[in-house]
């Protein structure tokens, strides 16, 4: 279980600056940029759907990766289970 903690904590703790840097940065160019009201909130409303969109295709490679990182560990695992049974088999009929 350590390793799904430190995994995951892992990618939590660098897709939130890099999400809250974007919403900072398109704030302050939305707000700076020299625009009427209603194209900016078009603007926004576009920024947050793609936002949106970005940060579901992200969640779902995520979990999609994870998901492969869990079957890898979980084959490497029965593999050595295997590997050992096989050998202590082998030590136990040479005695």
């Amino acid at each position: 279980m350590v390793m799904k903690e430190g995994l995951t904590n892992r990618g939590n703790s660098m897709l939130i600056p890099f999400l809250a840097g974007g919403v900072v940065g398109a704030g302050l160019a939305l707000l700076l940029a020299p625009k009427p009201g209603k194209e900016v909130r078009e603007d926004i409303k576009r920024f947050v759907t793609s936002t949106r969109d970005r940060v579901s295709l992200v969640i779902d490679k995520g979990k999609y990766l994870y998901g492969e990182g869990v079957k890898a560990a979980a084959n490497a695992i029965e593999a050595g289970k295997t590997a050992f049974i096989q050998e202590k088999e082998k030590w136990q009929h040479a005695s």
